[in-house]
């Protein structure tokens, strides 16, 4: 790669190759960890509408929508009628648990070896560096 001093391009070469490293950890279990993430936000937010997981996730709607579709083809979420027929409702399934589970040792330790890789200083002075950068307004 060429050398460069631009933040963005800086910020886009680490963010790809963050993002393989986890992917790769994750690919045994047929996830990648978009998907991952995905899937624990929809535990956490338990049965979220598609809007508040796009907010928490801070996605468009329609980039989410068309990430939920393909979870959806692989029988891991389920796409539900809300309150009112705008408001629809997201939910694991069992295999989407199950996938789920299996998958979190591969995170665990991919995190770990991310974290011993940048060091204890490094890795909090990265994520109070993230912290400011994740909101720009």
């Amino acid at each position: 790669m060429l050398p460069t001093q631009c933040l963005c391009t800086k910020l886009r070469r680490a963010s790809r190759n963050v993002t393989r490293f986890y992917d790769d950890a994750l690919a045994g279990v047929g996830l990648n960890v978009a998907q991952y993430s995905l899937l624990k936000h929809v535990t956490r937010l338990d049965q979220p509408s598609i809007t508040s997981l796009a907010d928490a996730m801070g996605l468009d709607r329609s980039t989410l929508g068309r990430n939920l579709k393909l979870l959806e083809s692989k029988g891991w979420v389920t796409l539900e009628e809300g309150e009112d027929s705008r408001n629809r409702l997201v939910s694991l399934t069992p295999a989407g648990r199950e996938v789920l589970d299996r998958a979190l040792r591969d995170w665990e330790v991919a995190q770990a070896r991310m974290s011993e890789r940048l060091g204890p200083e490094n890795r909090a002075a990265l994520m109070v560096l993230l912290d400011d950068l994740e909101y720009l307004d």
